[in-house]
């Protein structure tokens, strides 16, 4: 088994009956087991800012899926909610998003996956729950989100 976490957005609809509704399709998937989910936080958009406020938080799981796997099962499980990837802007409205944050300590960079998710060091409203979830935490090639959630806040 391999600890993984997922980073959990919306900013359309129901946006937190959305995201515990998503939660609760984790806990029914086999290979997949929930340990740990963060409080959920209303936050601001990054890149095209006009666009509604985002419910964030993560979960912890431990899962016997490569990252691969896991990932298409979160791509899919997008889908099921009405999020279409190839519509609109990258980082604009969606009903959920579903990013593979960490997938153990590995770091993995193709085309389709890049574990640790390529911002996570970059963005409070991932690191936070990261942090709320597991406060020695390390990113692969990044630190301990303690240090990397004191260097948001020395550069804020």
């Amino acid at each position: 088994m391999t600890r993984a976490f997922v980073g959990l957005g919306s900013n359309l609809g129901e946006r937190e009956t959305t995201l515990r509704a998503a939660i609760g399709r984790l806990r029914t998937l086999p290979e997949v087991e929930v340990r740990a989910v963060s409080s959920l936080r209303d936050t601001e958009p990054v890149g095209d800012v006009d666009q509604p406020r985002f419910l964030n938080g993560a979960v912890e799981l431990e899962t016997a899926l490569s990252a691969r796997a896991l990932l298409g099962v979160l791509l899919e499980l997008e889908r099921a909610f009405g999020r279409d990837r190839t519509a609109g802007p990258p980082k604009g409205p969606r009903t959920l998003d579903l990013d593979l944050l960490l997938y153990g300590d590995a770091t993995i960079d193709e085309p389709l996956l890049r574990v640790p998710h390529p911002q996570v060091h970059e963005r409070r409203f991932v690191l936070e729950p990261l942090a709320e979830l597991d406060p020695e935490l390390e990113i692969p090639g990044q630190g301990s989100v303690q240090a990397l959630l004191a260097k948001l806040d020395s550069a804020a």
